[in-house]
C-alpha cells in the first residue's frame, strides 16, 4: 500500500469528483461550454474545501487537446502532465503568496508573464494563500492583472477574501467555497473505506466528519489516522473515542439519566469518572451540549432522523428518544442554556472540575433560581411526578405534590409503555413494583380517616396503630420537616435531589386482625365541621404545608412562627384554603398583623398559586386527625375505620404518650369511653428563631416606652426622679 497520504491519494481530477461545491463546480463547467471564460478568478472559503484543488482542475481544462472543456479527456500531454500524480506542467505556475508575497516577487512575476506558454494553450498562474500578498505586491500586479495578455490566466485562493485590496478583487470572478455537509461528508469517507477495504464501525464515521468540521482535507487526514492504527477488526468506536479525545457514550447517558431521574449522586459520580479518567472537562461539557442539542431537536421533531436533521445511528437515536421524552420542552431547553453558559465560562478556568460540578448542580436544582425557566422546569417536574402517583379522591387543585411528598400513597402501577411514567422508568433502570391497597373496596386516599362516633364494630381491613414517632435529640425546629418521615422517604426543601435506589418503594400497610374500634372523641362545643370536600383537599394541601412555611419563613419570620405553633390546614376546596386555630386570640393576631397577605403573596410567588385563605377557629385541636407526613406537627396513631364509609376528616391530633398493655386490659380499655386529651401547650421556639430581623415590620420606633404607657393607661403621676449614676 503507497504511503501517500489519503487526502493526495483521492484528490479530484476533474469537477464530477469535487464534493459538496456544486454551486462553484456547476457555472465553472458551463462557462467552459460557452467558451466565457474569464482572465482573473478568486477562488475562497474555508480551508479543506477544494479551492487549490478547484484551480487544477480548472487549468486542466483549459490546457486540455479537447479544450477549453469542462471534461479533460486524460489522454493527451498537459492532463497526464496536470493529473493527480504527474510531474506538472511547465506552464502551469503555483505560488504561494506565504513566502513570495513582496513586491520584488510581483515584479519578477509581472517580467515572466509576458512571455507565452511553452507547449500549452494558456499560461496560468496558481497564487495560493493570496491574502499573503502585500499591498506593494498586489498594487505592483494590478496593472497585469487588469490587463493581461491573451494567453495569460490568474487563480487567486485564498481564506480571507477580504484582505485581498477591492482593486484586485474588482478584476475577477469570485466564487466561494463552503464546508462540506455532514451528510455528504460522511458517504463520501465511507467510499473511501471501502476502496481501502478497511472495516468501520457505524458509531465512527459521524466522529470522523465532526473532528473534521466540513472540511475535507481534515476529515480526510482524521481517517488516516484511524486506519494507519486499526487492528485485524477495524477501526472500532472505543479506539476512535479514546484517539479522537471524545466522551464516551455510555457516560453521556448516564449524565442525562441523572439529570432525568433528579439524581445528584449519579451526576457528580459520572463527573468523577471524566476527570479520574483523564478525559477533557471542556470536551465532556462540549458532548453534552451536543447531546442536549439533540434530544431538544428530537422533542420537538420526533422523526428528526429520518429527515437528516440528527446525524447519529440508529440504536444512539433510539435510546435519545426515549430520553428526550422523559424531559419537558422548559426542563431542556434550560439544561442547554446552562450548559452553554457554563462552557463559555470555562475559558481560562483555573479548576475545570469545579466549572462542571456547578454546571450539574444548576441544572439538577431549578428551586435555587427564581427566573421563570426555572419556575417552568419546577412545574414540568411536579407535572411528571404527578402523572404515576396516585390521585387522592380530593378536588381539583391548581399544585400537586410530587412523589417525594407523597411517601404514605400507595403509588399505582405503571405498565410498561404508558406514557411518560414508562419512559421515566425506562431511563432510570428499575421496574415498578405493584403495592397492594390498604382496602380493595375504597379508592387509594392520602391518608386513613378516623370512623364516626358509633358502636364499636369489628374492622377487618383496619391497619395496626403505629407508635408515634420519637423526637430528634436537638428538637424539631418549627416549619421543618416531620420527624415522622424517614430518611429515605423525602427530602428537605432546598437539599439535594437524589432518587431512590432500584427496587425501593414505599413498604405497603400489613392489615392488622380485627379489633374493636373505639368511639372518636366528640368534637369541641362551637368547632366548625368542614365539608367533606374541603377535608378531602386538605389531605393533599397538608403535604405541602412545610414547603409553604418555609416559603413564609423566608417572607415574615413574625408570620411562620404564628403558623407553624397555633395553625394547621383543616380544608380545601380547590380555591380556598381553611387555616384552624387553637383559640380566637391567635386567630384575630392572624388577621390584624397583616399576615394574610403575607401567607398570599408567599402561595403566589413560590407556587402561582392565588387561593383565598379562610382563618377559623378549631379549639378541638385536630382531634381524630389521621397521622400526615407532610404536616406541620406529628399526628396520633390512626383509628380504626369501618369499611362502609369514611368519616369527614378532622383536624390533625397531637401525639399522646404510648403505654403497652396486656390483651386483656387492652381490650378492657378499648370498651371504656376515653376522655379527651387536652391540647398540648405550644413547642418552645428557638432563640434564634424568636430574634425578630431588622427590617420585620412589626418592629415600630414610634411604640410608647413604660413610662409613657403607664401615664396614658394608668394615670400615673410622677413624683420624683432618681438618675442612678
Amino acid at each position: 500500500m503507497s504511503s501517500l497520504a489519503l487526502y493526495r491519494r483521492y484528490r479530484p481530477e476533474s469537477f464530477a469528483e469535487v464534493i459538496g461545491q456544486e454551486h462553484v463546480t456547476d457555472p465553472l463547467q458551463q462557462a467552459l461550454r460557452n467558451n466565457r471564460v474569464n482572465h482573473a478568478y478568486l477562488f475562497s472559503g474555508p480551508r479543506g474545501c477544494g479551492k487549490t484543488t478547484s484551480a487544477r482542475i480548472l487549468a486542466r481544462c483549459l490546457n486540455c487537446e479537447q479544450g477549453p472543456t469542462p471534461t479533460p479527456c486524460g489522454e493527451c500531454q498537459s492532463c497526464r502532465d496536470l493529473a493527480r500524480n504527474g510531474p506538472g506542467s511547465i506552464d502551469v505556475i503555483e505560488i504561494d503568496a506565504a513566502s513570495h508575497g513582496g513586491v520584488d516577487d510581483a515584479r519578477d512575476l509581472r517580467e515572466k508573464a509576458f512571455f507565452g506558454p511553452a507547449s500549452s494553450r494558456y499560461k496560468i498562474y496558481i497564487i495560493d494563500e493570496a491574502h499573503m500578498v502585500t499591498s506593494a505586491g498586489f498594487n505592483a500586479l494590478l496593472k497585469v492583472v487588469e490587463e493581461p495578455p491573451e494567453h495569460l490566466k490568474f487563480i487567486f485562493a485564498t481564506t480571507e477574501p477580504e484582505k485581498v485590496i477591492g482593486t484586485i478583487r474588482s478584476r475577477t470572478h469570485h466564487y466561494p467555497f463552503r464546508l462540506v455537509p455532514p451528510g455528504t461528508l460522511r458517504e463520501y469517507l465511507g467510499e473511501v473505506c471501502g476502496r481501502e477495504n478497511s472495516h468501520v464501525e457505524d458509531g465512527v464515521l459521524p466522529l470522523v466528519v465532526r473532528a473534521g468540521a466540513g472540511s475535507v482535507r481534515d476529515s480526510m487526514s482524521v481517517m488516516d489516522q484511524l486506519l494507519a492504527g486499526a487492528g485485524d477488526d477495524g477501526v472500532t468506536y472505543a479506539m476512535a473515542t479514546s484517539l479522537l479525545g471524545y466522551t464516551d457514550l455510555s457516560l453521556l447517558d448516564s449524565v442525562v439519566d441523572a439529570f432525568a431521574a433528579g439524581d445528584g449522586a449519579a451526576a457528580f459520580e459520572v463527573v468523577d469518572r471524566v476527570i479520574e479518567g483523564g478525559n477533557d472537562p471542556r470536551r465532556f461539557v462540549a458532548d453534552l451540549l451536543e447531546r442536549l442539542r439533540d434530544l431538544v431537536i428530537l422533542a420537538a421533531v420526533p422523526d428528526a432522523a429520518e429527515k437528516g436533521l440528527i446525524d447519529a445511528p440508529a440504536d444512539v437515536v433510539e435510546r435519545m428518544q426515549a430520553q428526550a421524552s422523559v424531559f419537558g420542552a422548559v426542563e431542556l431547553s434550560r439544561a442547554a442554556d446552562l450548559v452553554n453558559q457554563g462552557l463559555t465560562e470555562m475559558r481560562g478556568a483555573t479548576s475545570p472540575r469545579l466549572q462542571v460540578e456547578l454546571i450539574c448542580a444548576r441544572v439538577l436544582l431549578p428551586a435555587a433560581f427564581d427566573d421563570e425557566r426555572s419556575l417552568q422546569t419546577r412545574l414540568d417536574r411536579l407535572e411528571r411526578g404527578a402523572s404515576f402517583a396516585a390521585a387522592g379522591a380530593g378536588p381539583a387543585m391548581g399544585y400537586v405534590p410530587g412523589p417525594q411528598a407523597q411517601t404514605h400513597a400507595p403509588v399505582a402501577v405503571v405498565p410498561p409503555g404508558d406514557g411518560v411514567a414508562a419512559a421515566r422508568a425506562a431511563a432510570r433502570g428499575d421496574a415498578p413494583e405493584a403495592v397492594p391497597p390498604a382496602a380493595p373496596a375504597q379508592p387509594a386516599q392520602p391518608a386513613q380517616y378516623a370512623a364516626p362516633a358509633a358502636p364499636a364494630a369489628p374492622a377487618p381491613a383496619a391497619p395496626a396503630p403505629q407508635p408515634p414517632p420519637e423526637a430528634p435529640a436537638g428538637g424539631q425546629r418549627p416549619g421543618a420537616w416531620p420527624a415522622a418521615a424517614a430518611p429515605e422517604s423525602g427530602r428537605r426543601p432546598g437539599g439535594w435531589p437524589t432518587a431512590s435506589a432500584p427496587g425501593q418503594a414505599p413498604a405497603p400497610v400489613t392489615p392488622a386482625a380485627p379489633a374493636p374500634a373505639p368511639a372518636a372523641p366528640a368534637p369541641a362545643p362551637g368547632a366548625p365541621q368542614p365539608s367533606p370536600g374541603m377535608t378531602q383537599g386538605a389531605a393533599q394541601v397538608r403535604n405541602m404545608w412545610p414547603d409553604i412555611l418555609e416559603a413564609v419563613k423566608n417572607r415574615r419570620r413574625f408570620t411562620w412562627i404564628l403558623l407553624s405553633q397555633n395553625a394547621q390546614v383543616t380544608g380545601f376546596d380547590g380555591a380556598t384554603l381553611q387555616i384552624g386555630f387553637l383559640n380566637a386570640g391567635a386567630r384575630d393576631n392572624f388577621a390584624s398583623s397583616g399576615s394574610e397577605d403575607v401567607l398570599k403573596q408567599a402561595l403566589a410567588e413560590q407556587f402561582n398559586m392565588q387561593w383565598k385563605i379562610e382563618a377559623i377557629v378549631d379549639p378541638s385541636g385536630g382531634a381524630g386527625q389521621p397521622p400526615q407526613t407532610g404536616g406541620g406537627r406529628p399526628s396520633a396513631p390512626p383509628a380504626p375505620q369501618r369499611p362502609a364509609a369514611p368519616a369527614p376528616q378532622q383536624y390533625e391530633s397531637r401525639p399522646a404518650p404510648a403505654q403497652h398493655q396486656q390483651p386483656g386490659a387492652a381490650l378492657a380499655a378499648a370498651s371504656a369511653p376515653q376522655p379527651q386529651a387536652a391540647p398540648e401547650p405550644p413547642r418552645p421556639v428557638a432563640p434564634e428563631d424568636d430574634t425578630p430581623e431588622a427590617d420585620d415590620p412589626d418592629l415600630v420606633d414610634s411604640a410608647l416606652s413604660g413610662h409613657d404607657l403607664i401615664v396614658r393607661e394608668l394615670g400615673a403621676t410622677v413624683v420624683e426622679e432618681f438618675t442612678n449614676e
